[in-house]
């Protein structure tokens, strides 16, 4: 920290004045966290039977084989002592040492002070050590399955998450550098924003990732020009307005994933992928999802496809005046969009040209690391839920996403927020992830059991509309963008889905980064780079391994497949037509509707 002749050090009168307003901000701490539902327990953590099957095979492994304890306690102590040693090099100034500790880089102590200060570089470097003892312990358990070692592990490595010295005001010297520089404001700052993100969610604690008041749908996101030209109980069909003289005839329809809202395709308009397609000269529809509340109880995977998807498809038909459409699933829309497409090959309807899955898995003989949270622990715990409440609430979709990607999800922006005092950012991303919807009791339970733990599609045997849907039975031309670093829909797992579809016309690219910045990654910005191979017959590592790398986003490449499949060049289309005029502009009232009000 700076100083001059003229500083004086810290200000006792203001850091007094601090320490009592933190003490009237904790009366209102008190009373919002008295706000909270009590939750089911089952929906907080794997059931203790996990717990207890770990320490049974540690205990079993530690009688059969007490080598490897001894092997792994003296290697402990050792690596301990050599903490310790260093620590006290770096306290007379040894620089060998300095430079040594900062060889090791971990970013939740990216700052200079875990390595400037003897004391806080212990504290991290023993932490890393613990962390690394915890994992290596469960990897080398003998008595678990695959399964069971991959949850304990993911599980455990959450607590050691919960307790790194990053996370307590203690044991961070950033935070309280910053609390000394400001004589205590920002613990207070830091404690508002703790006491506002509580009174915001009843009681829970959500970390806003983003200022809650940076944006509006509609003012300075989904500004795209548009109309609702249909609406139903399921969703509103906006039709966006043309920006090119010519259009090509076959229609696209976008159906987003009913988990968050559409919108993300269309944050702003540098990033917006509906207004880039509607630029390349397509008549571009999009699906707004209604945000269930418990009156959609009993809406399930039947009712997205026949009022959703078909009723969206013979809308755009009419509207339109065309017999086929090219559609577009993106996530959980995805995977309905293949069962969609399975069922109206049972009904020989050939209302689809083309189709396009966006990061879509429907084969989940791989369930990725979200597949720690599809065990009958939590499973259970979900239907007790949601046939309580009829939705299964957005809060536990979002904390389970979040804690795939803990440290950069919850804890790095708690301490920002609540240690640091520091405001949350206008970033539009974030702005959306915080959007999130609710999930219809029944459909809830169908896609987690039928698609995700039993697999039935994959299988043949998935029972919807008197038909056993099938993953073979999609058999259109189709396109298929799965994401390298996607923590929700594995690419490999994407990649042994379209493998298995009945399509002789298919293409797989893969793109760089994740869930959401490998699909939402425009040309303009030459970020992200794409994977392409034709042979489909590989094995997914064989694919990767043989693929060409190609600069900048695939959106061209996937225009340029599209256009060979959308038909002759006509007039561009305005929105809605005679028996569909226009209801509201876009982004039409779903989006923006609140269920819980």
């Amino acid at each position: 920290m700076a100083t001059d002749e003229n500083d004086t050090g810290p200000d006792l009168a203001k850091i007094n004045a601090n320490i009592a307003k933190i003490e009237e901000l904790s009366q209102r701490l008190i009373a919002a966290i008295g706000h909270k539902n009590e939750a089911n327990p089952g929906l907080q953590g794997p059931a203790p039977e996990l717990y207890m099957k770990g320490m049974a095979a540690y205990l079993e492994t530690v009688m059969s084989n007490p080598a490897k304890l001894i092997e792994h306690q003296v290697s402990y102590w050792g690596e301990t002592l050599r903490h310790y040693v260093e620590a006290q090099k770096m306290l007379v100034g040894n620089e060998e040492a300095r430079q040594r500790a900062q060889e090791r880089r971990d970013p939740r102590f990216a700052s200079p002070l875990w390595d400037a200060n003897p004391y806080f570089h212990f504290l991290k470097d023993q932490y890393l050590l613990n962390t690394q003892a915890v994992v290596d312990a469960v990897q080398e358990l003998d008595g678990l399955n695959e399964k069971e070692k991959k949850r304990l592990s993911y599980f455990s490595q959450q607590i050691m998450n919960m307790f790194s010295p990053s996370n307590f005001l203690a044991t961070n010297p950033e935070a309280l550098e910053r609390a000394v520089a400001t004589d205590g404001q920002s613990l207070v700052d830091g404690m508002e924003n703790l006491v506002a993100d509580l009174e915001r969610n009843n009681g829970e604690l959500v970390v806003s990732l983003a200022d809650p008041n940076a944006f509006k749908v509609g003012e300075n996101l989904a500004t795209t020009k548009g109309s609702v030209v249909y609406r139903n109980r399921m969703f509103e069909l906006i039709q966006y307005a043309p920006t090119t003289e010519k259009v090509n005839e076959t229609p696209l329809i976008i159906f987003p994933p009913w988990i968050n809202k559409f919108y993300v395709l269309d944050l702003k308009e540098q990033n917006s992928l509906i207004k880039w397609i509607v630029d390349q000269g397509y008549t571009l529809f999009v699906v707004s999802w209604v945000n269930p509340d418990s009156s959609y109880a009993d809406v399930g995977l039947d009712t997205y496809i026949e009022e959703g998807f078909l009723c969206a498809m013979d809308q755009v038909r009419e509207i339109c005046g065309v017999k086929k459409v090219n559609v577009v699933g993106y996530c959980i829309a995805g995977t309905t969009l293949a069962l969609t497409l399975s069922l109206l090959k049972k009904r020989k309807d050939k209302r689809v040209k083309s189709a396009t899955f966006f990061t879509a898995l429907t084969d989940f003989s791989n369930q990725g690391e979200v597949g720690v949270f599809l065990d009958n622990d939590f499973m259970d715990a979900i239907e007790e839920e949601v046939k309580e409440k009829g939705v299964l609430d957005s809060f536990y979709m979002s904390r389970t996403f979040s804690y795939l990607r803990a440290n950069d999800l919850i804890y790095r922006p708690a301490i920002r927020s609540y240690m640091m005092g520091e405001a949350p950012p206008a970033f539009d991303l974030l702005f959306w992830n915080g959007d999130g919807t609710n999930l219809p009791a029944r459909m809830a339970v169908e896609y987690l059991r039928g698609l995700c733990q039993d697999d039935l599609f994959a299988k043949g045997k998935f029972p919807l509309l008197g038909e056993d849907l099938s993953i073979h039975d999609v058999d259109v031309p189709l396109c298929a963008i799965a994401c390298e670093t996607d923590h929700i829909a594995a690419w490999e797992s994407s990649y042994d889905g379209v493998q298995q579809m009945g399509s002789s016309d298919k293409t797989f690219i893969l793109s760089q980064s994740g869930h959401i910045a490998g699909i939402v990654n425009p040309p303009s910005k030459r970020k992200y780079g794409h994977y392409t191979n034709p042979d489909l017959t590989l094995s997914s590592k064989q694919w990767r391994d043989g693929a060409t790398f190609h600069d900048g986003s695939w959106w061209p490449r996937w225009s340029e497949w599209l256009k060979k499949r959308s038909g002759k060049s006509i007039p561009a289309r305005e929105p809605g037509d005679s028996t569909h005029p226009v209801l509201c502009p876009a982004p039409g009232t779903y989006v923006v509707a609140d269920p819980n009000s």
